[in-house]
């Protein structure tokens, strides 16, 4: 059994799901971030080969979330493809599966710095960022952002002890007013949550919710190791 964990953001019950999504109840709207659709041919196309797998994977995993949440309203928050070809590279079943998600749901894609122009050949809107009552979701943070802002971009991971020594995972940070998403593709890295980029946007603090299998581990933020997680 899932389990998801609650908070409150600018006034607004949300949901964090151990996938690494984000479901508003209220609107029906779920958020996911960095998908970075074709980072495997991406790879290949400099002559590093990584197995060819990526997009079918994220595309399953965007599947089970869908039937878990029936949302209303999917919001990809940037890069969502690798590069800004890396729609053109789609195998044509990966393609039919996307434009069948954007024809049962409103597909948001934002604009992020990996695919600053509108994937070709798929449904969906496609802007800067989005606002949905008090929420705003965009790729990068903006330091200044008032209260009620979710972000992606920098791929949050932490570390924490383990009794066969550490675990590295993906994971959301979270302090009240600002959240920033994991990354949800297959082959996407991270950063540490101390690391200074991350920091700067927490000044005060906040809290890590480690992805687990079926719910989320939640601890202060400065618990992470201070290691970059790749």
């Amino acid at each position: 059994m899932t389990t998801a964990a609650p908070i409150h953001l600018a006034g607004e019950r949300l949901m964090l799901d151990p996938m690494g999504a984000l479901f508003w109840p209220e609107q029906r709207l779920l958020a996911v971030s960095d998908l970075h659709l074709e980072k495997g041919s991406s790879f290949a196309r400099r002559g590093m080969l990584l197995p060819p797998w990526d997009t079918h994977a994220t595309i399953d995993r965007l599947t089970l979330l869908l039937r878990r949440w029936s949302p209303r309203t999917v919001v990809a928050l940037g890069d969502s493809f690798h590069d800004a070809f890396g729609s053109a590279r789609l195998p044509a079943t990966e393609v039919s599966r996307l434009n069948a998600m954007t024809g049962a749901h409103r597909f948001i894609w934002v604009q992020g710095n990996h695919d600053p122009t509108p994937p070709a050949g798929l449904g969906g809107e496609w802007i800067a960022s989005f606002e949905a009552g008090p929420m705003v979701f965009r790729h990068q943070a903006i330091a200044a952002a008032d209260a009620g802002e979710v972000v992606g971009h920098h791929h949050p991971k932490a570390t924490v002890p383990a009794r066969s020594g550490s675990v590295c995972r993906p994971c959301f940070v979270f302090d009240g007013r600002r959240l920033m998403m994991p990354a949800f593709g297959a082959y996407t890295g991270g950063l540490d949550v101390r690391d200074a980029a991350i920091n700067r946007l927490f000044p005060r603090g906040g809290r890590v919710f480690l992805l687990g299998r079926d719910r989320l581990f939640s601890f202060d933020i400065s618990w992470g190791s201070a290691m970059r997680a790749g």
